[in-house]
């Protein structure tokens, strides 16, 4: 039977902001998914033979990975986790990686990642209902500050995808450019017989009016 410290933790985990306990695996398992392939589905035995983080705190990775939008609810990586293992991407990805998972703290200070700790706290206090000096408010805080240690938010937002209905995800940048006339242009090139019967030529033209000329 878990214990109630447990217990507390699986709880927290969906009514509250995604933390963990020990939050310093939030850093070992971003530092080494940037290094490690992309798996088919980000798994307990990834977690373990591929990242090298075993126990009972590394296995809360993969719902904290899910709420920050990682990873898709059947534990596929999603295309922010793609971006996030691009240097050329990783910190903003982590910045819109951590305004997803807390946006619960975002919605009462919208710059919450420049704010001091008391002052996080003090937020993290107020949305949670949670006590000032409660392991669940350490917890949210560490593993607050774990994520933004990857984030750049000076970096340029990343484009924003749209589903088709093919499930197909298009992603759209400010170089996009749609195409919505299509003009086409056509040569006639004639080989016209050897004769001096204007009648001919005549027959011939009224021809190509009537038949190819029509608009």
């Amino acid at each position: 039977m878990p214990d109630h410290t447990e217990q507390e933790g699986q709880i927290m985990a969906t009514a509250n902001p995604p933390y963990l306990s020990g939050y310093g695996t939030i850093t070992k398992a971003l530092e080494r998914i940037k290094k490690a392939s992309t798996p088919g589905k980000f798994s307990q035995d990834f977690l373990a033979t591929k990242l090298d983080l075993k126990g009972g705190s590394p296995k809360q990775i993969i719902p904290f990975l899910k709420r920050i939008g990682f990873l898709h609810s059947d534990g596929t990586p999603t295309e922010l986790y793609e971006q996030f293992r691009n240097e050329g991407q990783s910190g903003g990805a982590a910045a819109a990686a951590l305004r997803a998972g807390y946006r619960i703290l975002y919605d009462i200070n919208e710059y919450i990642h420049d704010a001091s700790d008391d002052e996080i706290r003090g937020v993290i206090i107020q949305a949670t209902g949670t006590e000032k000096d409660s392991r669940t408010a350490k917890a949210i805080l560490g593993s607050f500050k774990a994520l933004r240690a990857f984030a750049d938010f000076e970096a340029r937002p990343l484009p924003p995808s749209i589903e088709e209905d093919s499930g197909a995800t298009v992603a759209l940048s400010d170089e996009t450019s749609v195409v919505s006339e299509l003009r086409l242009g056509y040569t006639i090139n004639l080989h016209l017989p050897p004769t001096s019967d204007v009648a001919v030529f005549n027959a011939i033209f009224k021809s190509l009016r009537e038949n190819l000329l029509r608009t």
